[in-house]
């Protein structure tokens, strides 16, 4: 029993040490920045607003097969949660002819194993995994990609 105790006061000693040893890294980052600039991250400042953002517009063809179609209006501070999706406000089956909006995809009632359900698949419903909305702002980086003459 004193081993047991000796070992677990040891092991407490050793994480002791190891979270005061744990180094911090500050001064040279090796040339890399943040597009944040020297701000912390955390604080509790509003977001910043949204630059080069189209209001509400036409959307921006697609580039790629299967790629997510951008959303073309403002979303920020849409509630999408596990019990509301502001979006389906709009663009479920229901609502989306009233509202003048495309319908969710049929692709997002299937589950992983091809069975149509009801209502959106839990996989599907955090729609801000996939759509983003769409911007005027020039790429962070050189981008050469070319979309196939086909989907031209």
């Amino acid at each position: 029993m004193k081993k047991l105790i000796g070992a677990m006061l040891a092991c407490l000693l050793a994480g002791g040490v190891m979270a005061v040893d744990t180094p911090v890294v500050t001064g040279d980052t090796g040339g890399l920045s943040s597009e944040r600039g020297a701000v912390a991250l955390g604080n509790d400042e509003a977001a910043a607003p949204l630059k080069n953002y189209r209001k509400d517009g036409d959307p921006l063809a697609r580039e790629y097969v299967h790629q997510p179609p951008l959303i073309p209006h403002d979303v920020r501070n849409y509630e999408i949660d596990s019990k509301v999706n502001k979006c389906l406000a709009c663009h479920s089956f229901k609502n989306a002819t009233v509202m003048k909006a495309p319908r969710v995809s049929p692709s997002h009632f299937e589950t992983r194993d091809g069975m149509t359900l009801g209502d959106v698949s839990p996989r599907r419903y955090f729609c801000l995994q996939c759509h983003v909305p769409q911007t005027d702002a020039k790429p962070l980086v050189d981008n050469t990609f070319k979309p196939l003459e086909s989907l031209k």
